[in-house]
């Protein structure tokens, strides 16, 4: 019977979660601290997930529940409140990654590792790795998401749609579409 208790403890009920929502909407800080409390774990290892960096996911942790603070109005009880976390954790992830150029790092420390491989190839690598980061940079930002978080992050396809509250079956065909266009960039 205690076990039967305690998992509900750790089950997140949604009504619960609306309720905590509509009482933080109605100006109580309480209300928005429980939701913290009841989050912050789950949100802040997938930031440290999606960041492999640990800085990195305590700062978009913060930020994460900075907005969610600032945009609860926008909250729309469609979803789980946890869901719609994660999509702002994404969000942050990827503004992050467009304002401080992290991801341009990471192509930057794959293009090292091939010119150490293969020296006589550093000219085509970089030129590959400038074009690269062009076309992915014009992929529509929706393909660029998913691209990122399947072939860079190694996120699964469940996990992206969670993240991104969308479809399954549109993030494949987002994946899809993002490596047609890569394809049909790299090889003009």
């Amino acid at each position: 019977m205690s076990s039967a208790i305690s998992l509900n403890l750790i089950v997140k009920n949604p009504d619960e979660d609306f309720k905590l929502v509509e009482q933080a909407l109605n100006g109580s800080g309480e209300a928005f601290k429980e939701l913290f409390m009841k989050n912050v774990t789950r949100v802040h290892s997938l930031c440290l997930r999606i960041s492999a960096d640990m800085q990195m996911a305590e700062d978009l942790t913060q930020e994460v529940f900075i907005k969610a603070w600032e945009k609860l109005n926008t909250f729309k009880f469609e979803s789980k409140f946890s869901t719609w976390l994660h999509s702002i954790a994404v969000n942050q992830f990827m503004m992050q990654l467009r304002s401080d150029k992290r991801y341009s790092e990471k192509i930057d420390e794959f293009s090292r590792e091939r010119e150490i491989q293969n020296p006589a190839d550093t000219k085509i690598s970089q030129d590959y790795r400038i074009d690269l980061q062009k076309a992915i940079d014009n992929l529509p930002e929706q393909a660029r998401t998913v691209l990122v978080l399947h072939d860079i992050e190694g996120y699964k396809h469940n996990e992206i749609s969670e993240m991104m509250n969308i479809q399954i079956g549109t993030s494949k065909a987002n994946l899809h579409r993002a490596r047609k266009i890569l394809k049909k960039e790299l090889s003009k």
